[in-house]
């Protein structure tokens, strides 16, 4: 039933703000012009306010032990939905400021917790870590780049919302195996709202995740990541890599990719991410006779999967170190070698996977 208000919550905050746009449009609105939109009519992009209200649905009705772990992390991820609700609202944050911020909240998770990463399964590193300060700017780093590593794949109508919710839900299973149930039932708590929004923006797109609502479902996910190997020792940090290698993996491809092109810097925005190859290889070839928005939606389901895959094998080898490495290093190719197949029509990994050279059509 909890989980039920919960997703009610956020699904009906979520329907309100598209009812009411006419009110709030001249602010909250987002066009439909831009490198990245895939959408043919102005639409709000403050799904981050339908998350913040479901959140606070969740805090009201948890129990003390799961209030004292969601607590702090609802306060701690204030600066970065803060920050990404301005951009929201005034197009005028820059990309530093947003990325700084969400950091902060990482920061501001460890001082409100005292609890930073410190077992990632690597013992000279875990040594490093071993050093407080260490510690927390490590962690402050890995939150804010999970927290914008969400906000990258936010492209397409529930991509990003249903990628946190398997992730989140992984998250949440593991727990479960370990006899954690608090952390637990906030990962499903947290899961359900990223639904209850995505109810109302998948398929059709009605309201738009936004920056602010992409950071702090970032920010969550990365904090729980954290908290799983700390509160519980026979795992460490691999099973929640693995579970978050999506995202994390995006944003070094695009990195790299963005690096070797000349004239652009790594956050410039560009339209050859992996969900817009899927969008334009896959789903409008297989799908042609959909309209432009159902073919955005359908783009989501196909890119789900690269989130449920490495999910779903740190469930299953959440406490063996070497079959999730194994896990890891095997996606890094799998990824490679789809995004080589959807740029140059080819099973390869090689260097040209990285080069900003793309057939007719691509960019």
């Amino acid at each position: 039933m909890t989980y039920l208000i919960i997703f009610a919550t956020t699904l009906l905050a979520s329907a309100a703000l598209v009812l009411t746009q006419r009110w709030h449009g001249r602010f909250s609105l987002d066009n439909a012009f831009g490198v990245q939109n895939h959408h043919t009519e102005p639409t709000p992009r403050i799904g981050g306010v339908a998350i913040a209200i479901g959140l606070i649905a969740a805090w009201l009705l948890a129990t003390p032990d799961v209030s004292q772990i969601l607590g702090p992390m609802l306060l701690a991820g204030i600066p970065a939905f803060g920050f990404g609700l301005a951009e929201d609202l005034t197009k005028k944050v820059s990309v530093k400021a947003r990325l700084l911020a969400t950091m902060f909240s990482g920061a501001l998770a460890w001082g409100l917790t005292g609890i930073a990463m410190q077992n990632t399964g690597v013992p000279p590193f875990d040594w490093l870590l071993s050093f407080t300060p260490f510690a927390a700017v490590f962690t402050a780093f890995a939150v804010g780049g999970v927290a914008n590593a969400i906000n990258i794949i936010d492209g397409f109508n529930g991509l990003a919302a249903g990628a946190v919710a398997i992730m989140l839900g992984a998250i949440g299973l593991i727990a479960l195996n370990v006899a954690d149930a608090p952390l637990a039932t906030v990962c499903f708590a947290l899961a359900v709202c990223a639904l209850g929004f995505g109810a109302v923006n998948w398929p059709y797109g009605k309201i738009f995740l936004g920056d602010g609502g992409a950071y702090v479902l970032g920010f969550l996910l990365a904090w729980v990541a954290v908290l799983l190997p700390m509160r519980n020792p026979q795992l460490n940090a691999w099973a929640t890599i693995l579970v978050c290698a999506y995202p994390v993996l995006e944003v070094g491809f695009s990195v790299r990719r963005r690096r070797q092109r000349e004239g652009h810097h790594p956050g410039q925005a560009d339209k050859v991410h992996l969900h817009h190859l899927i969008h334009r290889r896959v789903v409008r070839q297989v799908f042609p006779g959909l309209s432009p928005t159902l073919q955005n939606g359908m783009t989501s389901p196909i890119s789900w999967a690269c989130a449920a895959l490495p999910a779903a094998w740190a469930v299953l080898f959440a406490q063996s170190t070497p079959m999730l490495v194994l896990g890891f290093g095997g996606l890094i190719f799998a990824y490679a070698a789809f995004y080589a197949r959807l740029t140059q029509f080819r099973w390869c990994f090689s260097a040209r996977t990285l080069r900003p050279v793309f057939l007719k059509g691509a960019a």
